[in-house]
This record gives structure tokens, C-alpha cells and sequence, in this order.
């Protein structure tokens, strides 16, 4: 029986932990990093020169960005709905990293895999539903192990890799720091104390006292809903993103303290920055309420929050996400255009829309004109409101 795992590895304190513990239980230990874009050339050399100080059997480096542009951003942007109305879904690249994982478990013929979650998160659930969702594998989960005994994890985990000789970065004692594409997410310290966020805390996103005094102004360019250009230069969906991310961390956009209610039923507390994503959604958002109908705008959502539901709760192979995708792509066969959005710092706003599908009637204008008259417009307001009416006049007192 092979005794070869394979580990989704970041070079994080979790993940870091993970690879003498495997080790010293007889596993060769194969690491792999999907590059979700988060991470500059200099934590690519890191993440591997620290897989390679830790005395993995084998490392490779995936390029995750596509992936996760086409499986995750294009209906997250087509849904343009947060989790519980707030939290972007930073966490989506889960799925992703399970895929290159399984691919390197098929590789080396394997049929185990191990991941740094811990038994108190919802990453766990992610993982392993991803995981039995794709096929039989032995599922190694290390810090769930050692916190079946240890309740200061990360003290523990620190302390055992600086008695093998490995030393922890700064960065990491505080806080649990994980970054994508997507954006960034922080926790641990005083974010999990419910107290205010230290100076330490200091993400993507710029301080106010740093954000630039010139506006800032983009031009996206939408094609069925997904972003094709950048101020009228097309490129690839994944690169729009990190110019987004680039761009708008400058001014401090996309920041936020959220506290939302977990898969496993704790109170989760992080903070997180999406520059690009709140970028995105804004224009989109802008698109869609011009170029849709009434009645779209209005449904739209809740197939959205059910969408965002399963990715968050771990569902993101089930049937029903398919399906619900089924709909939102249909949803943006018009949502064709281009929207400039406009920062001053702190919060971005769609100022333009051009759209050669926006529900504009000729002749009419809200508020100021129609290409209706006083009396059609009186005897739609009295059919519209006869059953509210009727009520107000029957039970009159």
C-alpha cells in the first residue's frame, strides 16, 4: 500500500505544522501550492524554498487563475450577491486547490491527501466534501488531531516546528493570513477576541491617511455578464481581477470587518479586502439594473443567496449549484456594455453606463416625460392599487 499523501500547502504556520507531523507517521509527503494569485514572485520562491527546508519528498506549483476565474468569479460576479449580504466569498479557491491536489493524487497513484484545516473551521467542511464529492480517498486531517489534545493549536504547532528546527515567520504568530486572487482574509489576535483590529492588521488595502488625492476612474467592458477589457484593453478574466486588486487597494476599497454565522455553527469573525471584487460587482451590478427587466431584478437574488449558500457551506459539486448556474448564465445574454467606476477612497461607485440593451423607452424620461398620457397614467394607478383600495373601503370605520 502506498504511503504517499499528498498535502495542499501554502507555507503557512497550519500547513507547515502538517509536514513533520505526516513524516514522523511514515507518510512521504508530496506538497502542492495552487498559485490563486494572491502571492507576489518573492512568496512563490518562499512557499517553495520553505516546502523544501521542511524536507518534502516532491513540490509543485499550480496556476490556479484561470480556474478559479472561470469556476468561481463569473457566476459570483453573475449572482452579485455576498454571504449573508457582506463577506465575498474569499474562500472559493478551496475548491480549486482540492482539484490540483486530486490531480497530483492521480499522478503519483495515490489515494491520500491531507489538509491544515482545523476541527473548528468551515474550511474543513469545504475540503472534505470536495474531496468525497470526487471520488474514495483517505482524507488526513493533522490539526485536527493534535486538537483533540491540545487547546492552545497554534502555540503548539509553533512550538513543535522550532524544537524540529524550523522557525515560524513574524507575521504568523498573530494571525492567520491567507491571500488569492480574490482578495485577502485575517483572523486570530484580537480580531478573534472580538476586539478592535491592532495596527498588525494591515492587509492589501491602504490606510486612509496613504489613499492618493487624485480620483481614480476605470472603464469595464462586459460581455454576457463576465469582464472582457480594462480601459478598452482585453485581456483575460483572471488578469482584469488583479489589476482590480492592484488599483483599488490603493484608495482603501473593498475592506471590511464581517462577523457571519458559520457551516459549523460558530460565530465566525475575519477581516477581508477584495479590492477587485467590489470593483467588479459594483459595475456589473450597474449593468444588470439598466440592461434586465423588472421582474429579473427582482427574482434574481434569491437564486443568488441560495448559489452563495452552497459555495459557502461547502456544496460547491452539488447538483443544485449546476443547475442554478444554468440560470444566472442565461440571465446575462444582454448584459453587454461598458461601466466606468469612479473611487475617491474608502467606497467605489458606478458614475457611467453604456449599453446598447438598456430598457430605456423613447420619448419618455422618469419623472419628466412619457409617451403616455395623464389619463392612461390615472387608470393604471386605480387597476394597480384596486386591491389595497378595496380593502381601505370595506373596513373603513
Amino acid at each position: 500500500m502506498s504511503k504517499d499523501i499528498v498535502l495542499a500547502f501554502s507555507g503557512g504556520l497550519d500547513t507547515s505544522f502538517c509536514v513533520p507531523y505526516l513524516q514522523e507517521r511514515g507518510w512521504n509527503v508530496h506538497t502542492v501550492f495552487a498559485d490563486t494569485g494572491g502571492v507576489d514572485a518573492d512568496e512563490r520562491a518562499y512557499i517553495e524554498a520553505r516546502a523544501a527546508e521542511l524536507g518534502v519528498t516532491s513540490h509543485v506549483t499550480v496556476d490556479g487563475g484561470p480556474a478559479i476565474w472561470n469556476g468561481f468569479v463569473k457566476p459570483f460576479v453573475w449572482a452579485g450577491e455576498g454571504y449573508q449580504g457582506q463577506y465575498p466569498l474569499l474562500v472559493s479557491d478551496r475548491y480549486l486547490i482540492v482539484d490540483a491536489a486530486l490531480q497530483r493524487c492521480a499522478e503519483l497513484g495515490t489515494k491520500a491527501i491531507a489538509h491544515g484545516c482545523t476541527g473548528m473551521g468551515n474550511d474543513q467542511v469545504r475540503f472534505d466534501l470536495a474531496v468525497k464529492a470526487s471520488g474514495d480517498y483517505e482524507i488526513v486531517a493533522p490539526i485536527r488531531e493534535i486538537q483533540k489534545e491540545h487547546t492552545q493549536t497554534r502555540a503548539y504547532e509553533q512550538k513543535y516546528l522550532e524544537e524540529r528546527g524550523f522557525g515560524v515567520r513574524a507575521k504568523q504568530q498573530a494571525y492567520t493570513i491567507n491571500e488569492n486572487l480574490l482578495g485577502l482574509t485575517m483572523s486570530g489576535g484580537e480580531i478573534d477576541k472580538w476586539q478592535a483590529p491592532g495596527e498588525g492588521a494591515v492587509g492589501w488595502c491602504k490606510p486612509r491617511a496613504e489613499w492618493p488625492t487624485a480620483p481614480l476612474r476605470v472603464r469595464l467592458s462586459f460581455v454576457n455578464g463576465e469582464a472582457v477589457a480594462l480601459d478598452g484593453e482585453k485581456m483575460e478574466g483572471h488578469r482584469i481581477l488583479a489589476k482590480l486588486n492592484g488599483l483599488f487597494a490603493q484608495y482603501g476599497v473593498g475592506r471590511g470587518l464581517y462577523t457571519g454565522d458559520t457551516t459549523i455553527g460558530l460565530k465566525g469573525r475575519i477581516i477581508f479586502e477584495a479590492p477587485g471584487l467590489a470593483a467588479l460587482l459594483t459595475a456589473h451590478r450597474a449593468l444588470e439594473e439598466a440592461v434586465l427587466t423588472k421582474q429579473q431584478n427582482r427574482f434574481k437574488p434569491e437564486v443568488a443567496r441560495k448559489w452563495v449558500e452552497l459555495v459557502y457551506e461547502g456544496f460547491f459539486h452539488d447538483p443544485l449549484k449546476t443547475d442554478l448556474e444554468a440560470f444566472l448564465a442565461s440571465s446575462q445574454s444582454t448584459v453587454n456594455g461598458d461601466v466606468v467606476l469612479e473611487t475617491q477612497g474608502g467606497s467605489v461607485g458606478a458614475v457611467a453606463v453604456e449599453s446598447a440593451h438598456i430598457l430605456n423607452a423613447k420619448g419618455a424620461t422618469y419623472a419628466q416625460s412619457a409617451d403616455w398620457g395623464v389619463a392612461e397614467a390615472e387608470g393604471f394607478i386605480k387597476l394597480f392599487g384596486m386591491s389595497s383600495t378595496l380593502w381601505a373601503e370595506v373596513n373603513r370605520k
